[in-house]
């Protein structure tokens, strides 16, 4: 299932040789060199691997804090001023970051180097000898490279295009509308190179339906982006996935398997996905380590005890109001219990329990039944943004186990993928889009997609009728975790919201501030308005 980061064992030595050894007056004894490498389909998977690697080394952590912490999906207070870690989650929760959050530093700093491993890959490809397999990775690392410029634009907006590797120019930031528009020209450039296969042939690696999502997901937020609504075109990008000879792609009848340690190219959702693998470090996946319990640990017998700082907040969590939902199964939510049903217990004492008793036995021994409580509150004041350092404080809010929790790693690194995209999004997308005007297509209508999912996630009764909030709300329920809620938020103009202890509703917020760091390196990108 793996296959694709197995690829990489020779990537880093070939690109040392093929970068330096021109600078030494010795006699070249390997045979990785310019004259032979690359030169067949197996160097151009292990030359572009590169770019994967890169690509999915932030994935879970950076990227993932920018997109699901500065929303309502989920929130990291610190507990005893664990995770504090100078303010860095509580300027998400309250969009009050700025151009030193080392997340937003570290995010771009991740996408830029996945840009830039992109063009050291096509410029290393330029001179190889041209055949279809040549042909294909270039196209690959192509479309991949879009996919950062896309990350990266949805985040920042104004951003630089580098296409040249080593180019040494500091290049300007381009308008959002120029980076929209470069990235669409390049993806329909490579679609007729990319493959239409699908499944371990292409997994972890864009195919053409990677393409179309991408430029699927564009024309969806087109007016955020541009100020022009594309929905149409959304809906043909959606159509060329939907409607695609031998339907490549479905939707899975088991919503957590989905999401297991042994997920991968077997999934009929998955379109394009992240794989991941505790026994390599270039990329970690560990949000079983942000969310789980820490007293859960022996009810999944996991060989870490997690950190538990992350959960969701009530606001996201009344969207999951279906009691026949299977996709509720995802949370951990109150009074815990062992698979035989004996209760989940933990030895304190009153004091330990609640570190705010005032009897004076607070050291007297307490064993109470984990409880995870839904409200997150504030309950330290000698601290910022604390829940206490308490048992009450660590069950504080529901948490998320979509990504199951890995008991099979010896590390607190998980074996699961992460989908970017999924055929169910594909089916919400069509669906958002002609109910923002856009023309129905092959007999469907927005109703008769969001119920086509809906038959396999419930068995409550199909819809009879449909409007965007409740499409958003279906959205929540389906994507949780998956790194799209703020997009949704901010397209469907909710990011201005209040929701747990956040009250900004400043519009600039909808992009993040160009890192200091980066501005330092480069004088000429343009500070995004409302950051100094």
């Amino acid at each position: 299932m793996k296959n694709l980061i197995k690829y990489i064992a020779g990537t880093a030595l070939s690109l040392g040789v093929l970068t330096s050894c021109h600078k030494l007056d010795l006699k070249v004894e390997t045979q990785l060199t310019p004259e032979t490498f690359p030169q067949t389909d197996q160097h151009y998977i292990q030359l572009t691997g590169q770019v994967y690697v890169q690509l999915r080394q932030n994935w879970s952590t950076d990227y993932f804090f920018m997109q699901s912490l500065s929303t309502d999906e989920s929130i990291m207070p610190a507990r005893g001023g664990n995770w504090y870690d100078g303010g860095v989650f509580e300027m998400h929760h309250k969009h009050s970051w700025n151009k030193d959050n080392g997340h937003i530093s570290s995010g771009w700093g991740w996408l830029s180097a996945t840009i830039s491993k992109a063009n050291q890959s096509l410029f290393l490809l330029k001179d190889a000898p041209e055949s279809p397999g040549k042909t294909v990775a270039v196209a690959e690392v192509r479309a991949t490279r879009a996919l950062a410029f896309f990350m990266m634009m949805d985040l920042w907006g104004n951003i630089p295009i580098v296409t040249t590797f080593g180019q040494t120019t500091p290049p300007e930031t381009k308008t959002r509308l120029e980076v929209f528009n470069f990235i669409e020209a390049e993806l329909k450039e490579v679609l007729p190179n990319l493959s239409s296969a699908v499944g371990t042939a292409t997994y972890g690696r864009p195919n053409k339906y990677t393409a179309y999502a991408i430029l699927a997901k564009m024309y969806l937020n087109a007016e955020v982006y541009t100020g022009t609504q594309r929905y149409n075109d959304a809906v043909a990008m959606c159509d060329a996935i939907i409607g695609a000879s031998g339907s490549p792609y479905s939707l899975e009848s088991d919503y957590r398997k989905m999401f297991f340690i042994d997920n991968g190219p077997q999934i009929k959702e998955f379109i394009f996905a992240i794989p991941f693998d505790p026994g390599f470090s270039n990329g970690t996946m560990i949000y079983s380590r942000y969310s789980l319990p820490r007293s859960l640990q022996k009810k999944y017998s996991l060989k870490f005890t997690p950190s538990a700082p992350m959960s969701t907040l009530p606001e996201y969590y009344a969207n999951f109001n279906d009691p026949n939902d299977k996709r509720n199964a995802q949370w951990i939510k109150g009074l815990q219990t062992y698979y035989d049903g004996s209760p989940v217990t933990v030895a304190t004492t009153k004091k330990g329990y609640d570190q705010f008793y005032t009897g004076s036995d607070g050291s007297a021994a307490l064993t109470y039944q984990v409880d995870i409580t839904p409200n997150v509150t504030l309950r330290d004041a000698s601290r910022p943004f604390d829940a206490g350092n308490d048992e009450i404080a660590w069950n504080m809010g529901y948490r998320n186990n979509k990504f199951y929790c890995d008991s099979t790693s010896s590390s607190r690194n998980q074996n699961n993928d992460v989908p970017v995209f999924r055929y169910s999004d594909i089916l919400l997308m069509k669906a958002e889009a002609i109910l923002r005007g856009a023309t129905p297509t092959q007999g469907q209508t927005a109703l008769s997609l969001v119920n086509q999912l809906r038959a396999v996630r419930t068995t409550s009764p199909a819809w009879t009728s449909v409007t965007l909030e409740d499409l958003y709300k279906e959205r929540c329920r389906e994507m949780a975790w998956e790194c799209w809620h703020r997009n949704d938020m901010i397209r469907f103009g909710k990011y201005e919201g209040t929701w747990g202890f956040k009250t900004d509703a400043q519009t600039f917020h909808r992009l993040m501030p160009i890192p200091a760091s980066a501005i330092i390196l480069n004088p000429k990108l343009k500070q995004n308005p409302g950051y100094n």
